[in-house]
């Protein structure tokens, strides 16, 4: 396996090195909840560009679930873009909701079963240094880009979940940058919340 980095330009941060992917992804994923925040569409593409260069950062790092994580996001990515782009769902436009109970039950119960599968996997089919801490950041962010798509509050619940679980997973594996990315993540979706939570419907007014 190639060590972090691994023939990129190089910057010091914290006494630790940055690659130009993880120095892309930082700006571009940055950008990407940043948009998300004001629900621009333009989220969507420019999150795809942050995952695509995570993809890299995560395989150097031996964070394998991450790293196939990046893949899926893609997928949901154009799913997401394509669903805020319509018409009646345009930049600005887009209707926001609070889940209800069955469909919160639902997708903690698939995601509680995705985080063991996941780590299982890890556990006994790889050399992941932190199979708990990278399934249960996968699956999470797999439920937030999901909920987020659909315009649900609760989505920056998971986020901020998953920012949690992510800062010192990431400067374990020497990834500095990326733990400092999701320390700068963490209070946007405080932020996001709130302006998510503004934009609900009135009580007895349709969503």
């Amino acid at each position: 396996m190639l060590a972090p980095g691994h023939n990129w330009p190089m910057l010091t941060l914290f006494g630790q090195t940055a690659s130009l992917p993880e120095i892309l992804a930082f700006v571009t994923g940055l950008a990407s909840v940043w948009l998300t925040r004001s629900m621009h569409v333009a989220n969507w593409p420019v999150g795809i560009v942050s995952v695509l260069c995570f993809v890299v950062v995560f395989l150097d790092a031996k964070l394998y679930a991450d790293a196939l994580l990046q893949l899926a996001f893609v997928a949901l990515g154009f799913y997401g873009w394509w669903r805020w782009s319509r018409p009646t769902a345009g930049a600005h436009e887009v209707s926001v909701s609070n889940a209800p109970l069955a469909e919160i039950g639902a997708s903690l119960a698939v995601c509680a079963l995705a985080t063991w599968g996941c780590a299982m996997v890890l556990r006994h089919g790889t050399d992941s240094p932190a199979p708990w801490a990278d399934a249960a950041v996968s699956a999470l962010s797999l439920l937030a880009t999901w909920a987020q798509a659909r315009g649900r509050v609760e989505c920056w619940f998971a986020w901020i979940v998953v920012d949690l679980i992510a800062i010192p997973l990431y400067w374990s594996r020497s990834l500095a940058l990326t733990a400092a990315l999701y320390v700068l993540f963490l209070l946007l979706c405080v932020a996001g919340l709130a302006a998510w939570q503004r934009r609900l419907p009135a009580r007895g007014q349709p969503a």
